[in-house]
């Protein structure tokens, strides 16, 4: 018998993004302002992220209440049951503030210390996307019903669409600014969209061809990483690695190869 559990997840990460993106999007006042600052004083927190994550945290445990927790404005809980939900209610803080288009609600759901359960929320696209573990990666939006979401065909890495993110600590801004460049000569072009979760999406749904980022957070990745790779996008970080904060990579699978080594020879990952 197939176990119910990640579907009982998948359900309950839905009805959360979906909520706290409503939450995000119909409640956020016209003289939002900056709540405080994470890394850099432009690295910024929003009294919406706070309410978002608190919403999110609230509602799976009323229904969960042994599962664990990791968030990015704060909750940390151990938990009990095996589950460990990593969540981040505003991915996209600085486009919110700006009143850009481009953040989402970033949802996972860990069973021992795997992913088998990822939502990523774009209220305004009007779009979901998810993903449980062996079952592929799906999303909702302007189009009827669910699609099934599918990578690009393999490309040419110098005909690849790439996006990336910039840092907030200025030191390392300017390194990545160093790879971007040596880069850009390489691909087809290069692209800054502003939430990590949103591009792994896109590379799901075959609107980029590759993304890579340094200094993300396991909020971050966690959802967005499952529904990429759900969608036969290959994930890692440094060659033979995971994701994680030295660098994370997404691609298709003619672009993740090439992109990764040359991610690797330009030291993106260094300090």
């Amino acid at each position: 018998m197939t176990d119910p559990l990640p579907q009982e997840l998948l359900a309950l990460a839905q009805e959360a993004a979906h909520k706290a993106g409503a939450l995000l999007r119909d409640g956020r006042p016209a003289d939002l302002a900056v709540a405080a600052t994470k890394s850099s004083p432009i690295d910024v927190v929003t009294e919406m992220d706070i309410a978002a994550e608190k919403l999110i945290t609230d509602l799976i445990s009323e229904q969960r209440p042994d599962d664990g927790f990791l968030g990015e404005e704060g909750a940390s809980v151990e938990g009990t049951s095996g589950v460990r939900w990593v969540i981040d209610p505003l991915d996209g803080t600085v486009n919110y503030l700006y009143g850009l288009p481009t953040w989402s609600v970033s949802i996972a759901a860990e069973l021992h210390g795997e992913t088998v359960v990822g939502v990523v929320a774009v209220p305004m696209r009007g779009e979901t996307f998810h993903a449980v573990l062996g079952g592929g990666a799906w999303a909702t939006g302007a189009w009827e019903g669910e699609r099934r979401l599918a990578c690009r065909p393999a490309a040419p890495l110098e005909q690849a669409l790439v996006s990336t993110g910039f840092n907030y600590v200025t030191e390392v801004r300017a390194h990545q600014a160093d790879v971007a460049q040596k880069l850009i000569p390489l691909l087809r072009d290069i692209r800054r969209g502003g939430s990590a979760a949103v591009d792994l999406c896109d590379v799901a749904a075959g609107r980029l061809d590759g993304y890579y980022e340094r200094g993300l957070n396991p909020w971050d990745l966690a959802a967005g990483d499952l529904i990429a790779r759900e969608a036969g996008a290959l994930t890692g970080g440094r060659p033979g690695e995971r994701p994680a904060r030295d660098l994370a990579v997404a691609g298709t699978p003619g672009v993740f190869e090439p992109l990764q080594r040359l991610l690797e020879d330009f030291g993106a990952w260094h300090d």
